[in-house]
């Protein structure tokens, strides 16, 4: 079950989805960052399995009142907005996280991220803020960036799940990610899914399946989600 959990950054009211596993705490908990759509049937659907492993879930709202949109291009005009401000967009990554850690029942020493698509550019950034999470996980998220993570800036255990065949995050995107990483001397492990498109987890249907180099690809997804959750059981199971 997820409940409303209204939030605020910047003046602008933000509202998240938030999962509890049944049970005393305290638990774990992970942040799960929506894709340029904004929040949307995948992201509540991700956090309601994670609730059911164990984990406190909060589906993040990065656009305000928990804005969604069908037409991609819509969505991704708000998120070109939040791509201009890059320090707004950091600091309002970091208010879903410090909401997270704020809600009652979580142990905020144990706290990872996971996001699609724009969510999982978000992850990533979180990372390079130098954030104290566990671990963050990406999955066909962006991978460039105008403000790389410093060297021995990055706390958190990285990963990103690639499609070989993004037209959005293209091998010489990968190949500096991983340059990035090295150079910052952070814990990186990158996954790439020779044959799977953009979006390849998200099984919905959606406007943007007729966008050339987008597409499901039920391998990839079960695949990423199975290493997710043994990260997240290594790495959280204190």
């Amino acid at each position: 079950m997820l409940e409303p959990l209204e939030y605020t950054h910047g003046g602008l009211r933000l509202i998240g989805q938030l999962a509890r596993p049944g049970g005393a705490g305290p638990r774990p908990g992970v942040l799960v960052m929506h894709d340029a759509r904004g929040q949307n049937a995948q992201v509540r659907e991700r956090a309601g399995r994670l609730a059911a492993l164990g984990y406190v879930a909060l589906d993040t709202d990065m656009y305000g009142d928990a804005r969604e949109y069908e037409n991609p291009l819509d969505g991704g005009a708000v998120m070109k907005g939040l791509h201009d401000q890059p320090d707004l967009m950091r600091e309002r990554i970091l208010a879903g996280l410090d909401t997270l850690r704020a809600q009652p029942g979580v142990d905020p020493a144990r706290v990872a991220a996971i996001g699609y698509c724009y969510g999982g550019e978000c992850v990533l950034d979180l990372a390079r803020s130098g954030a104290d999470v566990r671990c963050v996980i990406s999955y066909h998220g962006l991978l460039a960036t105008a403000r790389p993570a410093p060297a021995g800036g990055v706390k958190a255990h990285v990963v990103a799940y690639c499609g070989g065949r993004d037209p959005y995050a293209p091998p010489t995107d990968i190949t500096a990610f991983q340059a990035e990483m090295a150079t910052a001397g952070a814990t990186c492990d990158v996954t790439v899914f020779g044959d799977a498109f953009h979006a390849f987890t998200d099984p919905y249907p959606r406007s943007i399946d007729n966008i050339p180099g987008v597409g499901y690809d039920p391998l990839a997804d079960a695949v990423s989600w199975a290493g997710t959750v043994a990260l997240l059981g290594a790495l959280l199971g204190d």
